[in-house]
């Protein structure tokens, strides 16, 4: 059985999520802080491995540079691929810390309407309670 949206938000501990959201801001900016930049570099930069025979040593040595060269290359990759995902962490944070504020001041509107209207049936039962006396 599917489950609606509006009783799945409902479900959501508010509370939880409205007080977690400034630690998970300061890990994002956290994580950004020590990441290093890094330039970009990609795998096709570095030359295609070969096997390493063990009868030419001059050609294993140099396959062995060739191979630390495109191990550094894919290390260099990743760590760009990581900034950008801390980047984009950091952005969905504070998209995060934006969706909660805004939620807190709809529920706080929500319950002042709440309050309103509960304030505007009582005035409506007793104007009733009026007529009907006359």
């Amino acid at each position: 059985m599917a489950i609606s949206w509006v009783t799945a938000l409902k479900m959501v501990p508010w509370s939880d999520v409205i007080q977690a959201a400034p630690d998970v801001i300061k890990a994002a900016r956290g994580l950004m802080k020590k990441s290093s930049p890094v330039a970009p570099a990609s795998a096709a930069d570095a030359p295609p491995l070969e096997p390493i025979e063990d009868g030419n040593s001059d050609n294993a040595g140099e396959l062995a540079l060739q191979h630390i060269a495109h191990l550094q290359a894919r290390i260099a990759q990743l760590e760009q691929a990581q900034q950008s995902s801390a980047a984009l962490i950091e952005q969905m944070a504070e998209q995060q810390s934006q969706i909660v504020h805004t939620v807190g001041l709809l529920r706080t509107g929500a319950t002042r309407l709440a309050w309103t209207c509960a304030v505007l049936a009582a005035c409506t039962v007793g104007l009733l309670i009026y007529i009907v006396k006359l």
